[in-house]
């Protein structure tokens, strides 16, 4: 197995140990829980790199690869909107593109296609990526610890931090469903087939 198929499995298991990590909902746990997401969202960056520029490219990683994305975001969202810290809605948005588009794949894959991962597609991975992390910085019930006021009030609590939470978090729903909806029209000739 080569480097960036090891990349896109270690951040497979690193699921499990985020979702541990983020139960207690402890400041210490949360933060343990942000920097494992972090290292789990770089792995995809890394994996990619390393997978086009050393011509590693493998079945096996264009299938592991999306489907790491795809565990990683939706396990931290599901965790999220039990805290009540993540809209239970934009998981379901996210959730029904991730299942359309997977089901456009297996109709092209049936008519002996591929269709490849688009540039939206990676756009709307990283956004998801990146507002995770800010709403699991910065969303924690253990902001409301004492040791933790001087710094959630002067920043991580202040509610323009909460503003940059809503704005990523409707950035996020708006690239998924174009993402989802270029998706469905860059293929639409797979659709006609039917």
């Amino acid at each position: 197995m080569n480097l960036p198929n090891k990349l896109s499995l270690l951040r497979v298991a690193l699921i499990p140990v985020m979702v541990a990590l983020m139960l207690p909902q402890t400041l210490v746990c949360d933060l343990l829980a942000a920097a494992v997401f972090a290292v789990a969202a770089l792995t995809d960056y890394f994996d990619g790199h390393i997978a086009r520029s050393r011509h590693l490219i493998t079945d096996f990683g264009k299938f592991i690869d999306p489907v790491a994305d795809k565990l990683l975001n939706l396990s931290a969202m599901m965790m999220l909107v039990q805290r009540g810290t993540l809209p239970g809605w934009v998981v379901v948005l996210i959730l029904a593109r991730e299942l359309a588009v997977d089901g456009l794949r297996m109709v092209a894959v049936g008519q002996g296609r591929v269709i490849a991962a688009g540039k939206l597609g990676k756009i709307k991975t990283a956004s998801q990526m990146v507002m995770l992390l800010f709403v699991l910085i910065t969303h924690q019930p253990a902001l409301t610890a004492p040791a933790w006021d001087v710094v959630s009030a002067t920043v991580l609590g202040a509610p323009w931090m909460r503003w940059i939470s809503t704005v990523l978090t409707l950035w996020v729903a708006a690239i998924t469903l174009w993402s989802g909806i270029d998706y469905f029209v860059r293929n639409k000739d797979c659709i006609k087939d039917m």
